[in-house]
């Protein structure tokens, strides 16, 4: 196990008492199964409209998982990269910018905090 495999980045984020949601698409990743992955792992509401505006709020809100620090354990994010470079962009800077938005000095001030993590595939 390396150092940057799903298993070390679950177990390190599990031994600070976060809450670790894995994200693997696998070999046949493209951006509308890369945002259900995403979804199913942070047991995203019924609602989820599966577009990048709603991926952006479900991100920011996170109410229906308990507060604290959820880690997004995105692994082999790669294989979307190379598939579809544009989709990959769009949805790394919705993570990104929910991050941003949930991080202590962010513009949400909730009880949750997300945190993003690639994870080698």
């Amino acid at each position: 196990m390396g150092d940057n495999d799903a298993g070390t980045l679950v177990a390190r984020a599990r031994a600070r008492g976060a809450y670790p949601h894995v994200v693997d698409t696998g070999a046949n990743s493209s951006k509308a199964s890369t945002m259900d992955a995403i979804a199913a792992a942070l047991s995203f509401p019924s609602w989820f409209g599966r577009n990048l505006d709603a991926l952006y709020d479900s991100l920011t809100d996170l109410s229906w998982l308990p507060e604290g620090e959820h880690v997004l354990i995105w692994v082999a994010a790669d294989v979307l990269k190379r598939a579809d470079p544009k989709g990959y962009l769009a949805i790394h800077g919705v993570l990104s910018d929910a991050q941003r938005a949930l991080a202590p000095n962010g513009d949400r001030p909730v009880n949750r905090r997300l945190v993003v993590l690639l994870a080698d595939g």
